[in-house]
């Protein structure tokens, strides 16, 4: 049996996995940019030559992503839905019922029957307010790296209160707040809980008291699970590698048939 590739073309990041017999053998990932089967090529190149094998030692490669119909080389294409509900099914052991993807531009709920397929779906409106824009614009304000966020949730004294639901608004309700001389830990956890109000109200009344995972890149930020599981009351997980789950469903999807 040859190799399984999942080609997740995202808004803001371009995301590969590799998997053979149902293995995660590599991973590759680059932020979007013009010529995108340009990079995505190269990104195949890459993960290929990592495990020393070819293009063509692939069986089958499917893309998925706002981006998908760019990759004329796919042998399939697959919708972002059906993708991030194998991925997260297979890569939670089949534990999750309800997948919370914060994506570039977008915040989606997926919710999973007890074999894994796509039961229902909520996605928020394109207000990059609840969606991983948002981090990146508050990395920049608040001078901090994405991958510190979650210390910085964890060594917050309280929580900075950002009411705005608009993410031009929030920008400069945390400008404000520094200029105030509010910690940036402060603002980080408020921030967090901001976004996983999001996350709550697409839930509704549907919450599992357990199969809830946060997926997607702003996964990586474990301040934001630990806001959503207080907002919550419940248990939230994070899938292992967040920000590949979808590329991963992709490629599970032909070993699946």
């Amino acid at each position: 049996m040859g190799l399984h590739v999942g080609l997740d073309l995202g808004s803001t990041a371009i995301k590969i996995a590799v998997l053979e017999n149902g293995a995660l053998l590599a991973s590759r990932a680059t932020v979007t940019a013009p010529g995108q089967e340009e990079v995505a090529e190269r990104l195949l190149h890459e993960a290929l030559s990592c495990i020393d094998r070819s293009p063509d030692d692939v069986e089958r490669l499917v893309a998925t992503g706002y981006g998908k119909r760019l990759y004329a080389r796919a042998d399939r294409m697959m919708d972002e839905i059906t993708a991030n509900a194998v991925g997260a099914f297979h890569c939670s052991g089949g534990e999750a019922r309800v997948v919370v993807n914060i994506g570039g531009q977008d915040m989606k709920v997926i919710f999973l029957d007890e074999g894994g397929r796509v039961a229902d779906f909520k996605m928020n409106d394109k207000c990059a307010a609840g969606a991983g824009r948002f981090f990146e614009q508050a990395a920049r304000i608040l001078d901090a790296p994405l991958e510190r966020f979650g210390d910085l949730y964890q060594a917050a004294s309280e929580t900075a209160e950002l009411n705005s639901t608009c993410v031009v608004f929030a920008e400069s309700e945390m400008v404000s707040l520094l200029a105030r001389g509010v910690p940036r830990e402060n603002i980080v956890k408020g921030l967090c809980h901001s976004v996983a109000r999001r996350a709550v109200s697409l839930i509704g009344s549907s919450s599992p008291q357990s199969g809830l995972y946060l997926d997607g890149g702003p996964a990586c930020n474990h301040g934001l699970a630990d806001a959503m599981a207080e907002e919550l009351l419940a248990p939230v997980g994070v899938l292992p590698m967040p920000q590949f789950t979808v590329a991963i469903g992709a490629a599970r999807s032909t070993a699946e048939g």
